[in-house]
């Protein structure tokens, strides 16, 4: 009998390590990929509030926290306990409004004293716990806000504005300049990183809102070639105009829908 389902997943993970040569052979490089397409997994079922799928795709991602800790056992590093306490000490230790006497106003201090008191864990810097391997729009995102919580930021969304157009004007400069490429893919970049900011400041998150735009996109896209294809007609050397009629036609009936 097992006191625990965590307990039977590790002994069954304990046999496959032993016995399964796929299993067996795994490493923490070889499984790291893995474990990033298990996130996206289940990133798409939180995205669709598919609650089979979530907790389909959470056990994945459960059963990877557990092969790592597996491998960091037989290598003598750390064991799956000593996982689990460590989040417990850091939660404790960075929620002191919860656990000891100090007080906050709202959510906003909360992630400021979290902030100062990894700093004072031995951070050097603030931007230290942004991954570097994060898809570059959720690391814009990502470093904007935690210098948010410092204070580097703008009190007033216009002046974010402003810096968008600041940073378009830049990079309409540069085309028209004709500077090298390297400088108009600097001057590119800046309008992204400022449109992040902007976006950040009305509360929205570039990458889901990009990812919408992309299945938009993509429904019309598709809806229009299906109704070029039922005409009978091909999307090769089509002029732009009449392609652009199919393509108001799909939107319109999409929105229809």
């Amino acid at each position: 009998m097992y006191h625990s389902s965590i307990e039977r997943l590790k002994d069954i993970l304990d046999e496959l390590r032993e016995k399964c040569p796929w299993d067996r052979k795994q490493t923490l490089h070889s499984l790291s990929t893995q474990t990033i397409e298990e996130l996206y997994e289940l990133t798409d079922a939180l995205a669709a509030e598919d609650w089979p799928n979530i907790r389909e795709e959470l056990g994945d991602i459960l059963l990877h926290l557990m092969f790592y800790s597996k491998i960091a056992s037989e290598q003598q590093q750390f064991e799956w306990a000593d996982v689990i306490e460590n989040v417990c000490n850091k939660l404790v230790r960075r929620h002191p409004h919860i656990f000891e006497t100090t007080r906050v106003k709202d959510e906003a201090e909360v992630k400021q004293n979290w902030e100062q008191l990894k700093l004072a864990e031995g951070k050097k810097s603030v931007l230290q716990g942004v991954p570097a391997s994060l898809p570059a729009l959720v690391k814009a995102y990502r470093i904007q806000d935690k210098a948010r919580q410092v204070g580097f930021d703008w009190d007033d969304i216009r002046e974010v504005l402003a810096k968008v157009h600041e940073e378009l004007g830049e990079l309409r400069e540069a085309i028209e300049q004709d500077q090298d490429p390297a400088a108009i893919e600097e001057e590119f970049g800046d309008v992204l990183f400022a449109l992040v900011n902007y976006g950040r400041h009305l509360h929205i998150d570039p990458e889901q809102a990009l990812e919408k735009t992309n299945k938009k996109f993509k429904k019309r896209f598709e809806l229009m070639e299906q109704q070029i294809l039922e005409d009978r007609k091909d999307m090769k050397g089509m002029p732009l105009p009449e392609m652009d009629r199919y393509w108001e036609q799909a939107k319109i009936k999409l929105q229809n829908k």
